[in-house]
């Protein structure tokens, strides 16, 4: 019954875990403090990332610095630094955000976006927060491992190009008003989630690959991501906004009706299937 109760924390992992949530919250809180007193919202997604960051470097280097604990750390530094660019890029041609409309002058609901933005990083890399605080697990790296590494690549190329196609598309006036149905948005109505979400599914893999022997629990655990994710992308903040949206604007148009109808809403229909 031992292994049962292995995804209690104790220990390294405690550590690994308590400290990333310390720093994470940390800085949600000093951004949340900051951007009140400003009522700006500009600071938000960029200190997420940072969050992502600081707590993926701060857990792997108190760690004993095995490959599966770098490999990991490194595919959320990857993933961190390429939203980071995307969204201040975004951002900035952008000049401002609207899901803050009417709640950066709130301090007490603007906290509310910023705690959850906490949430959302601690649950999205808790994969790497339990490996990285988990000694005891296999060595060294094997064929699942680099399995799940090409997944990682083949999803993080899906999320990069297609948000690339769509960032070029609403950066031409031309397209003003207009939705994107080219490229990989041919083969998905969201095809930059089901690549995040294939990436946080593959991390979680490379973690549970290496725990699964000494800690099923801890490995199990690391699952909470790409599920966390899923619901996340797919009944919240995601495609539920964004479908919704899409009707408002676009619901009367025969083009988009068909769009609707041929393409999938997020796993893509890829040529011959």
């Amino acid at each position: 019954m031992g292994h049962a109760l292995d995804w209690i924390p104790g220990g390294a992992v405690q550590s690994s875990l308590l400290g990333a949530a310390v720093v994470d919250f940390g800085i949600q809180l000093v951004g949340w403090a900051a951007a009140s007193a400003m009522k700006t919202e500009k600071f938000y997604d960029v200190l997420g990332s940072v969050a992502f960051a600081s707590t993926a470097a701060m857990t792997l280097g108190g760690s004993v610095m095995l490959p599966r604990q770098k490999l990991v750390s490194g595919l959320v530094l990857a993933w961190t630094a390429r939203l980071g660019i995307f969204l201040g890029a975004r951002a900035h041609r952008d000049g401002g955000d609207s899901r803050f409309d009417g709640v950066k002058d709130k301090p007490a609901t603007f906290a509310v976006y910023w705690f959850l933005q906490g949430v959302w990083v601690w649950v999205t890399s808790l994969p790497a927060y339990l490996v990285n605080g988990s000694p005891g697990q296999l060595r060294e790296l094997n064929g699942g491992d680099w399995a799940l590494l090409a997944i990682w690549c083949f999803g993080f190329a899906f999320e990069v190009v297609s948000d690339v196609q769509k960032f070029i598309f609403k950066s031409d006036r031309k397209n003003k008003g207009k939705f994107i149905k080219h490229g990989l948005w041919s083969l998905s109505r969201h095809p930059n989630y089901f690549g995040e979400i294939v990436m946080w599914a593959s991390v979680a893999g490379i973690a549970a690959n290496g725990l699964a022997e000494s800690n099923p629990g801890r490995a199990i655990g690391a699952f909470a991501s790409p599920l966390f994710v899923t619901f996340l992308l797919t009944k919240m903040s995601g495609i539920p906004i964004l479908e919704r949206m899409g009707d408002e604007r676009w619901g009367s148009d025969e083009d988009y009706k068909m769009y609707k109808k041929t393409t999938p809403v997020l796993i893509p229909k890829f040529p011959g299937m």
